[in-house]
């Protein structure tokens, strides 16, 4: 019989029975693992031990992994560049242009024999066909750069997640050891620790269990906790959260063979049939539509028309839903909950953009529109009118022309290289962020954090070191600054004292000593760590103690939670009964104390007196010098005679009955743990508000405690007019006389409130909810939050930022959060705010550079065709200067680095208009400059410059130097005016930094030279012809003039200008409806939904402009895609059934990013409703897509 590592080969369980096992829920989990002749059991039959785990031996890894599989959903395949190809292909401007271009490229060889064209003529049409080319050809750039941006950017945002993903670890025992390792090589066999906050990795089944309860929202849409233990419901699933307690439990099925493994094999498998369905399907509503057909319903929105024959009544989309408030599934048409849906707003930025892009696409539009009219009127009348010829074939060919000159007007007015701009900035930030220790998870997050007006901050970790030491005590009537010696305390006080922190902490906690020498480390909950040190300073080993009493002998714990805010475990005494030690907040376990240790030791009745003559001498000064108070406690329950403060029981007492078992207590000792403020902390909260930030300290400590930490920070400022409330207060201060929050009255407390101390993490939720919603400030509030614990992730939610700690932070807080610190500093935060307002800044900048391209461009295309019957900018030169230029500038201006400058300046806040009177003053002086010179040039130029005339040309004729000129001169004044967009705050000096950024200059560089190349050799590709010395000289010099003229303007007051002339004001909330208008919003059959078919074109001619606004988003989630909410109707009614349980997405899911695609998903349609986020992003280490 084979043997690996000295055991058989063969597993007394198959891989099919283990998958049945984990079907199996509460007592029929019990049962079924008894079938299999108990939990031990099985364990032998997977060769591996409850106390010592795997061996850890390659070979057994190895083997394991082929038979059980590994814990890893293989991804979904990437795109590949020739589907991004097709994808960029699709735009409607660059069809448009194909089209036009396909035509002039036909009509250029089409011969009409019944003419007798003269000669010349023919010389002409020897070159016509090369404008055509010359369009397609650019066309195939533009698609190409397009589609190679698309495929670099999936590349770096698959690297990020994974990135996100090789961070989680989880603890495990291998070879008697507690290891951490990555989740990716968790096995079945694995004996795994799990405790309050970890989201689970894999499915199995419990050993041993301390009140341990699951979040199972994930997989059922039950918003309750379930108990687990390994009589009640032995079963854990992975993509669950554990809320309470901690255990020990057994590995039984990893990566596809899972819970969550299973859900996303099957919905792998419904997406690619979907796919094909949905394709069938929008054909089928398209002709439904046409004949009006009334088969629909409106609640079945047009895409999941019901099949009811195919599939008896199945669960449609609507049922699915569940809202996030109220946990549960709401069984109700589709309409109003998917409406009201779980989107966060749009993030400023995306709304003011979207905006602003609306705006560009109905002003590019009409002008288009006027030109193509305009130069089709004027040769009409001269040609047929005037001139009095007939018709002949050849004209189509100016028709065509004047076409193209249009599309091309509007394809230099909508703004192709925002969106590029948008995704190079915030690309390259986040991988520069990487490096100041901010994991961004969501994009648009680190733009959302420069315009952040308020941090609401823990202390434990964030501001303080989190490295905490027992500094004070007070045992037995006896006050000590400096750490006692075990035989300065009574032998028996010693003994419990020593006993109960040991015992009554998690067995995950401990310190370690790598080195000699070395600071200890301390693993595990902080202040448990901090106890045990002092364990340890009394010269007692606690592991010592810990190994006589391991987990497997407790009766019971009461662990930790923010309720609670103490500690219990019971424990069996050697001569019958129970103990039960405690720990937690002084005050609270002071108030559930009878007895005290006394003088020498003797026991003493505790009365109130005494208890506040303690809070008033030992607690509140311990407090006040930034301390956090621990007591521990203990309480005996005997079967004999009772002493004084032990208590008689007959048989086991009821442990749920908490309250009657937590009293009467025997006080042992108060001790008082230090955690020193960060020292680059103060500095970092000056930083913040110099830069007109607020920042606010929530924790749960004591108020003395969080008083003079708050202090030692900065946070509170001497002569400041400041508040620092208990949560108890806050909360009598916020609510109405019914116990209702009302908006009014929490507008009253937060401006002032610097310090909100004994919160509960609802506390945490209701400040920051009710700040963000507060209209007291005109530009509305900002804010990001910090948080490490489970209980934070509401909070962490509902922020516009949520910080999770990298180290001491809970999977569920770091599944929450927008952006990771992975060294859990506030100073990150101040560096993220830096990026945040660098992303902002380098968007504007941007905007200011092509906004006065695209007004200059537009207006000589548009007025060109009016006065001289012809654009004095050609097709394909508009196209190099829109598509190349912009997409080149966009890189440059998107990669400046930030400067310290950025946090002199007040936050932008929501409502801010996008582009300031200063950008606004920078675009129309430079437009206006820009306009004269090549107005100038266009109607004088050819007399000045002593050149042969441009103006009236044959529309075949050649390229003239005149308009060469024209178009150089533009590209000059561009060029240069891109240096003068370096700067949007009215800065004197653009030059300064101008070297620092290599990828400016370089690009600049290269774009001179490719002009150079062009106008020297471009002919009649690019439609010119060469220039002297002389008339290069005047280009250039043209061009320089706008650094000058950049000087004058900035000379102008901008205080004197009016308000209107800053664009992109109001509220993002003030159009989010503008947003929506996607493409495919409009193929629901709702037909009072549908709007004019004249909105549809622009609306679609502008879908990729918001299409690739929120690409880089859009890959960040990429399992999103196999979701989307494209897919309708479940084809197979077996996923139907795993859907049917599904919850609602969670917010990371529906809002992947608030920069979110709106414009693909009509609001009516939900997704399957699994939060795949939530299992995927954590719970397996699959490269997420």
């Amino acid at each position: 019989m084979a043997t690996i590592d000295g055991r058989p080969a063969q597993y007394g369980i198959s891989l099919k029975q283990l998958r049945e096992l984990m079907e199996h829920r509460g007592r029929e989990g019990v049962a079924k693992i008894s079938e299999f002749g108990g939990i031990h059991e099985i364990c032998k039959k997977l060769y591996t031990s409850p106390n010592e785990g795997l061996s850890g031996s390659k070979a057994d890894e190895e083997h394991r992994r082929e038979t059980f599989g590994s814990n890893v959903i293989p991804p979904k395949p990437p795109k590949t560049f020739l589907t991004l190809v097709w994808e960029a292909l699709q735009d409607v401007t660059l069809i448009i242009l194909e089209v036009a271009a396909l035509v002039s490229l036909g009509l250029s060889f089409y011969k009409p024999a019944d003419e007798d064209a003269p000669l010349l003529q023919e010389e002409d049409e020897h070159h016509g066909w090369i404008e055509g080319l010359a369009i397609l050809i650019s066309v195939i750039v533009v698609v190409l750069v397009t589609a190679f941006n698309d495929y670099s950017k999936e590349r770096q945002f698959r690297g990020l997640q994974s990135r996100i993903e090789g961070e989680h670890k989880f603890s495990v025992i291998r070879g008697g050891e507690v290891c951490q390792i990555s989740v990716g090589d968790i096995l079945v066999g694995d004996i795994a620790q799990i405790k309050y906050g970890d989201l689970l990795p894999a499915d199995g089944c419990l050993i041993q269990s301390n009140d341990l309860k699951v979040d199972e929202s994930s997989l059922t849409g039950e918003s309750d906790h379930v108990k687990k233990g390994t009589d009640v419901d032995p079963m854990v699933l992975s993509g669950t959260h554990v809320m309470e307690g901690s255990g020990k439990m057994i590995v039984t099925a990893v990566g596809v063979n899972s819970q969550a493994g299973i859900i996303f094999t099957l919905l792998g498998a419904a997406v690619d049939e979907q796919e094909a369905e949905i394709k069938k399907m929008k054909k089928e509503a398209k002709k439904a539509s046409k004949q009006k057909s009334k088969s629909l319903t409106g609640e079945n929105d047009g895409r999941t028309p019901m099949k009811a024959a195919a599939h008896p009544p199945q669960t449609t989309q609507s049922e699915v839903i569940k809202s996030e408030s109220d946990g549960n599934h709401v069984q109700q048409p589709s309409t109003s909950t998917a409406e009201t849906g779980h989107k966060k707003e749009k993030s400023v930025l995306q709304a003011k953009l979207t905006k602003l892009a609306i705006q560009i696409g109905y002003a590019g539009s009409t002008i288009a529109v006027l030109t193509v009219i305009i130069l089709i009127i004027q040769f009409c009348i001269k040609t047929f009118v005037i001139d009095d010829r007939p018709w002949k074939n050849t004209y189509a060919n100016n028709l065509v022309k004047h076409l193209i000159i249009g599309v091309t007007v509007l394809v230099v007015a909508v703004p192709e290289g925002l969106p590029l701009a948008v995704t190079l900035s915030l690309a390259y930030s986040v991988k520069k962020m990487m490096k100041d220790n901010n994991l961004v998870r969501h994009l648009d997050a680190c733009e959302t954090m420069g315009n952040a007006t308020a941090i609401c901050s823990d202390k434990t970790g964030t501001l303080t070191t989190n490295r905490m030491t027992v500094v004070q005590s007070y045992i037995c009537e006896k006050l000590c600054k400096v750490l006692p010696t075990l035989t300065d305390i009574p032998q028996h006080v010693g003994n419990l004292i020593t006993m109960g922190i040991s015992v009554n902490s998690a067995y995950t906690s401990n310190i370690m000593c790598p080195n000699p020498g070395d600071l200890p480390v301390q693993v595990g909950n902080k202040t448990e760590c901090a106890l045990l040190g002092f364990v340890q300073a009394l010269g007692v080993k606690y592991q010592s103690i810990r190994d006589e009493i391991p987990e497997d002998k407790f009766t019971r714990v009461y662990t930790f939670n923010s309720v609670r805010k103490s500690m219990g475990t019971v424990i069996p005494r050697p001569n019958g009964g129970y103990r039960l030690y405690t720990k937690g907040a002084s005050e609270i376990i002071m108030k559930k104390c009878s007895f005290i240790y006394g003088h020498e030791g003797t026991l003493e009745k505790f009365t109130r007196d005494m208890q506040e003559r303690l809070i008033r001498e030992v607690i509140e000064p311990m407090a006040c010098d930034g301390l956090r108070t621990i007591s521990v406690a203990y309480r005996d329950f005997v079967p004999g005679k009772a002493a004084l403060n032990e208590v008689h029981i007959d048989g086991e007492p009821n442990w749920d009955d908490e309250e009657n078992i937590m009293t009467n207590l025997t006080c042992l000792c108060v001790v008082g743990i230090e955690d020193p403020v960060r020292p680059e902390v103060p500095d970092a909260i000056r930083k913040c508000q110099r830069a007109g930030i607020t920042v606010r300290m929530v924790t749960g400590d004591n108020i003395n405690t969080a008083r003079s930490i708050a202090s030692k920070c900065g946070i509170l400022r001497p002569n400041d007019d400041f508040l620092i409330l208990e949560g108890k207060e806050f909360n009598r201060r916020i609510r109405d006389s019914n116990g209702d929050i009302q908006q009014h009255l929490i507008d009253k407390v937060w401006p002032k409130l610097r310090v909100l101390a004994r919160s509960s993490p609802t506390d945490k939720y209701t400040l920051v909810k009710g700040i963000i919603d507060s209209m007291v400030s005109d530009n509305r509030e900002v804010v990001a939050v910090t948080g490490d614990g489970t209980n934070d992730g509401p909070a962490l939610k509902k922020a516009d930022v949520g910080f999770a700690m990298g180290i001491a932070g809970t999977d569920v807080a770091k599944e929450a959060s927008d952006i990771i610190l992975t060294d859990d500093n506030f100073s990150s935060i101040v560096k993220a705010v830096m990026w945040g307002r660098n992303v902002y800044d380098s968007i504007a900048k941007f905007l200011q550079f092509q906004l006065t391209v695209n007004v200059v461009a537009v207006i000589v295309a548009f007025i060109g065709a009016c006065a001289v019957q012809d654009s004095p900018l050609k097709a394909v030169q508009m196209l190099w200067v829109n598509l190349i230029m912009d997409t080149l500038a966009s890189l440059a201006l998107a990669t400046e680095l930030p400067t310290p400058d950025l946090l002199l300046r007040k936050p932008y806040g929501r409502t801010k208009p996008l582009i300031s009177r200063t950008m606004m003053k920078n675009i129309l002086g430079q437009a206006l400059y820009q306009l004269v010179i090549i107005f100038g040039l266009l109607f004088v130029g050819d007399m000045i410059l002593d050149i042969e005339s441009g103006r009236g040309q044959e529309l075949n004729a050649g390229p003239t130097q005149h308009f060469t000129i024209i178009f150089n001169t533009f590209v000059m004044m561009t060029l240069f005016n891109e240096i003068n967009a370096r700067k949007i705050h009215g800065q004197r000096n653009v030059i300064e930094g101008l070297f620092t950024n290599p990828i400016f200059y370089t690009i600049w560089i290269f774009t001179m030279i490719s002009q150079v190349l062009i106008i020297q050799y471009g002919k009649m590709a690019f439609s010119t012809r060469a220039l002297s010395l002389d008339q290069w000289l005047w280009c250039v010099f043209f061009g320089i003039g706008t650094l000058v003229w950049g000087q004058l303007i900035t000379s102008v007051p901008t205080r004197k200008l009016p308000k209107i002339l800053s664009w992109g004001r109001g509220h993002p909330e003030e159009y989010t409806d503008a947003m929506n208008l996607g493409e495919e919003r409009f193929d629901s059959i709702d037909s009072d939904k549908k709007p004019r078919a004249g909105q549809i074109l622009w609306i679609r001619g502008l879908t990729r402009l918001q299409t690739q606004i929120s690409v880089p988003i859009r890959v960040v989630n990429a399992f999103r895609q196999g979701l989307d909410a494209r897919y309708g109707e479940h084809t197979n009614t077996s996923l139907a059934e795993v859907l049917r349980k599904q919850t609602s997405l969670s917010k990371r899911l529906s809002e992947t990013s608030s920069i979110e695609y709106a414009d693909n998903i009509p609001d009516e349609l939900t997704i399957p409703e699994i939060d795949v986020e939530r299992l995927s992003s954590h719970s397996h280490t699959e490269t997420a897509v």
